[in-house]
């Protein structure tokens, strides 16, 4: 994984893109890339590059050109079939200078231009120049596992891998909250591309590309996610019995992992959380390491929240080299304004925080690439979320059954505080709306109202703001036609993959944690091959009564140990807003939280936060910890808010610029030199 990032003039009138512009963008990205830098320059765009060497470390640098030298490329991210579509450009007669997926994937777009995309196996953020046709094409892979954001001011097209590098680049792009986008952060824990939190920048979509050229813009999807449809079952879904279910996703994921294994030429590690889903990726991981893999697991001061018996034991199950973060309140804390300065949107849980310490131990550790498992509880039906749903539809075909409403106490077996330990207040509010059953939506309503519930700290300017749009109104326009032929599982797969997955997860706690420490980050259970083929089950392979990933289990058999397949499913958390009301707290606490400070960034009333703090503080004393799950929502959402507020609006992020760069290809001054 890498940092990129440009300029490109959108009309002949526009000035050449500065110098000094890019090299404080890729000074802004240097976390990303600290092995190398580049820069390209012509009279009409300039790309630059921040390189994490993973692959043909000796050569490969960015930017890179063809053998023509007309079309330029900046590449985050990996592509695993690399190998495999280098053999077929050759056959097409294309020549290469390096053995990098870098030159792949630019010759791969001479051969076969926009088709390109969908040829690829992988994780990537790319940005192709040609300088002959004077057109800029933009990509990002199927899931959103790298980030590309762009912003369009005053005849000329910004692009980074993150806002930071766009805001250095040039102190007059205004720096302002965007109302929509805080609006869906406080419905959905995220901004759904297009949308993007600050006014003016947007992130390109999963999945899609968007083509600069002749004065105009166009983008299209190459990929969306598929699931059978009701009218014609068979059509797309798997056909085989379960047990030829387990057997294609043992298959797939083998494969999908021995690419993430094999395609590097640093070693790769693995995380390890202690479910299944790590424990089964490490323990794939491991056929494929040779002689010594590292594994790397977050513990917690917290009693409630660590797995450390379970990490223990998959680690030595597989033998590997293990090694522990232990996380308490003041840690999380502590590194707190660093996470938001990389998740760059604010957070409603801290379990970033946690996430940014253990990739510090990977890198400390010499590790530059781990297996992760996310992905897993989105495509097999991993989250309460799917079991919720299903049984909130159940009992609404019946809702005056008490016998129905029971099967509640069966979810959230992990909480200390479970949402369903008193049946009454269970019953009211996941018995809401329960006429709603078969709309869309549905399962995710409860989370969505709940998370929404923190906007009555919304200040009056910012509700003004944000009161002609509703985000699930809007997200549910957007469905694609077909949605309403899919089973209800694939409805609330497709939209928990909508909203959450990219960026949250593959954002907030992933790419942003890893990269902040130059670690790369593999997803096997968002392969290529393995998504459509988990898309393709019938839902009772995934969801089994209320069984969640059931065929993965199946899958995990043979090399997780029993003790992990059959423990309660239990997602990663962390302490929330305990972290931050202690007597010994950090000062910045206080100081974003002032009244002063809520005024100037207005997001929030100023009365309204000082009663959630006080209120956070008085439970914090009483030594129960007990605050509610809207609480601590509040306030983890409100520090963040004004920690950004901080960061990026009241002061403008700089970078690096006095770097030395490794390819300096400067053509708008008529100076070509790579320096070696």
């Amino acid at each position: 994984m890498c940092g990129v990032a440009g300029i490109v003039s959108l009309s002949s009138a526009a000035a050449p893109p500065p110098r000094e512009a890019l090299m404080r963008m890729v000074g802004a990205l240097a976390h990303r890339g600290p092995d190398e830098r580049g820069l390209y320059r012509d009279e009409r765009a300039g790309l630059a590059h921040a390189r994490l060497s993973i692959i043909d470390i000796s050569s490969g640098q960015q930017p890179l050109a063809d053998t023509s030298g007309t079309t330029w490329i900046v590449f985050n991210g990996e592509i695993f079939n690399y190998v495999e579509l280098r053999e077929r450009l050759i056959v097409l007669g294309y020549r290469f200078r390096t053995r990098s997926d870098t030159e792949v994937i630019v010759n791969a777009y001479r051969a076969w231009g926009e088709a390109a995309f969908e040829r690829m196996t992988g994780q990537w953020a790319v940005a192709i120049w040609d300088s002959a046709a004077r057109r800029l094409v933009l990509s990002r892979d199927r899931t959103g596992i790298c980030p590309l954001h762009f912003c369009e001011r005053k005849g000329r097209l910004y692009f980074a891998s993150e806002v930071k590098a766009i805001f250095a680049a040039d102190a007059a792009i205004p720096r302002s909250f965007d109302p929509a986008g805080i609006d869906q952060i406080f419905t959905f824990w995220t901004a759904v591309p297009p949308q993007g939190v600050f006014q003016g920048i947007r992130e390109l979509a999963p999945g899609h590309f968007r083509i600069y050229e002749n004065g105009g813009v166009r983008e299209k999807a190459f990929w969306k996610p598929r699931y059978p449809e009701s009218s014609s079952p068979r059509d797309g879904q798997f056909s085989g019995s379960l047990d030829d279910a387990v057997e294609e996703v043992r298959s797939a994921l083998e494969s999908a992992t021995s690419l993430r294994m094999v395609r590097s030429d640093v070693r790769v590690g693995s995380y390890l959380s202690g479910g299944l889903d790590s424990s089964l990726v490490a323990a794939m991981g491991r056929r494929f390491a040779g002689e010594r893999f590292q594994t790397f697991s977050l513990r917690f001061a917290d009693a409630e929240y660590d797995e450390a018996d379970f990490q223990r034991l998959m680690a030595r199950a597989i033998g590997s080299e293990h090694h522990e973060v232990v996380v308490s309140r003041s840690d999380i804390a502590e590194v707190f304004p660093q996470v938001i300065y990389h998740t760059e949107r604010p957070i409603l849980r801290t379990a970033p925080a946690p996430l940014f310490l253990l990739s510090r131990l990977v890198r400390a550790r010499g590790v530059k690439v781990v297996l992760t498992g996310e992905g897993a509880d989105e495509m097999f039906a991993g989250y309460d979320l799917f079991r919720e749903g299903k049984v909130r539809r159940f009992w609404g075909r019946q809702p005056a059954s008490t016998r129905r409403a029971r099967l509640l106490e069966r979810l959230y077996p992990y909480l200390t505080r479970s949402p369903v330990q008193q049946q009454a207040m269970a019953r009211q509010f996941f018995g809401r709306n329960l006429s709603e059953h078969a709309t869309p939506g549905f399962a995710h309503d409860p989370r969505w109202r709940t998370t929404s519930a923190v906007k009555r700290l919304f200040s009056s300017d910012m509700r003004a703001g944000s009161a002609s749009r509703n985000a699930v109104s809007e997200l549910i326009a957007r469905l694609p036609p077909e949605f309403a032929q899919w089973s209800s599982l694939a409805q609330d797969q497709y939209l928990e993959i909508q909203t959450l997955l990219s960026g949250y997860l593959l954002s907030s706690q992933g790419d942003r944690m890893l990269m902040a420490h130059s670690v790369e980050g593999r997803f096997p259970f968002l392969d290529e091959d393995v998504v459509p083929l988990a898309n393709s089950l019938p839902p009772a392979y995934k969801l089994r009564i209320l069984d969640e990933k059931h065929v993965l289990k199946r899958v995990a058999e043979p090399v997780v140990p029993s003790d992990i397949i059959a423990r309660k499913k239990q997602p990663f958390r962390a302490p929330n807003a305990l972290c931050f009301v202690a007597r010994d707290a950090p000062a910045y606490i206080a100081e974003a939280l002032s009244e002063m400070a809520i005024r100037d960034a207005n997001v929030f009333d100023p009365g309204s936060v000082a009663r959630l703090l006080s209120k956070c503080r008085a439970q914090a004393a009483a030594g129960d910890g007990d605050v509610s799950n809207s609480d601590n929502m509040a306030l983890v959402g409100v520090i963040s808010t004004q920690l950004l507020h901080q960061q990026f609006v009241a002061s403008c992020p700089g970078g690096l610029h006095t770097l030395e760069l490794t390819v300096d290809i400067d053509r708008e001054h008529r100076v070509e030199a790579a320096l070696s």
